[in-house]
């Protein structure tokens, strides 16, 4: 299998190459460089499936049209703009590259006939009630311009698969952690929270702290990336992954602190922006191709915290 992995020198993507590799896939990986680093697909180098990263956008239509003369089988589409408060300070940059490099990635995947595997984000649902997860079918409701730039790949991407049959995937993961998350603003609740801890810094909690996550281990997710991929079922579907469980993120606070005294309540610089609850119903997945998460939040935790120690 000859793959493309867009945004695969990020945090999600790095293990999404990991898990081809070791199924002995041919991957190459495309990356501006934007939010992913090079140090995270150093390790790969030597692996003579890895057949190297293309420093460049998706927004490069020629750029796209050059490395998918490389004629894929499949297409894992990660690349985007992905923080949230980025997206509402310039939506014209998460438009840019979340639907007109969607449309690059699409028009050469139907040039080819590549299998396309949009990778989403649980942004894109509305409000949850109080006790329900939430499935494929529940309400969207784009909060913000990264949330509604993703939710219009999604629409285009789909489009092509009823219009021209092209073979698409739609992907929508929920709250992903895990070692080689960055642990700045640009990173994951969870590493932001390990380390302030371990720097014994005060972890800020956004707002009143009871909105709820749930919280989907890297390797998880990568895991549940590739099984789609490779599942003829999950053409033309949208599908979820998540834990089942939610935490709010003052408990999580706690969980990682195990000290009230650091935790401190801070207002939320998009509260507009913010989803009060999100549990994931993965059901789907689970039917479809055998996928559920294997790695428990302490547990999850515990291996970031490891990695966040021991990195260079």
């Amino acid at each position: 299998m000859k793959i493309l992995v867009t945004g695969g020198a990020g945090f999600i993507g790095r293990w999404i190459v990991k898990k081809l590799l070791d199924k002995k896939c041919d991957v190459w990986v495309i990356d501006d460089l934007s939010n992913g680093r090079k140090e995270n697909v150093e390790e790969f180098e030597g692996n003579p499936c890895f057949k190297g990263l293309v420093e460049g956008s998706i927004t490069n239509r020629n750029l796209v049209s050059d490395i998918f003369k490389k004629k894929f089988d499949i297409c894992i589409h990660g690349a985007a703009v992905i923080e949230v408060q980025d997206s509402i300070n310039n939506p014209a940059k998460a438009v840019e590259v979340n639907v007109n490099g969607t449309f690059n990635i699409l028009e050469e995947s139907r040039r080819h006939k590549t299998k396309l595997v949009l990778i989403s984000t649980c942004m894109i649902y509305d409000l949850a009630g109080s006790n329900g997860a939430i499935n494929e079918n529940h309400a969207t409701k784009p909060l913000s311009p990264y949330a509604a730039s993703k939710l219009a790949a999604e629409e285009i991407a789909l489009a092509y698969h009823y219009s021209y049959g092209l073979p698409v995937v739609v992907l929508r993961p929920f709250n992903v952690y895990g070692p080689f998350q960055k642990s700045n603003m640009e990173g994951g609740v969870v590493s932001i929270f390990i380390e302030k801890n371990l720097k014994n810094e005060k972890l800020n909690v956004f707002g009143d702290g009871s909105q709820t996550r749930d919280l989907l281990y890297a390797e998880d997710c990568a895991d549940f990336v590739v099984k789609a991929s490779f599942s003829e079922k999950a053409i033309g579907e949208i599908i979820n992954a998540g834990t089942g469980k939610d935490i709010a993120i003052k408990e999580l606070a706690y969980l990682i602190s195990n000290d009230k005294n650091k935790i401190e309540f801070v207002p939320h610089h998009h509260p507009q922006a913010e989803i009060r609850k999100l549990t994931c119903d993965f059901l789907k997945a689970k039917e479809i191709f055998g996928w559920e998460p294997k790695t428990g939040l302490k547990e999850g935790i515990k291996k970031t915290e490891e990695w966040l120690r021991n990195r260079k």
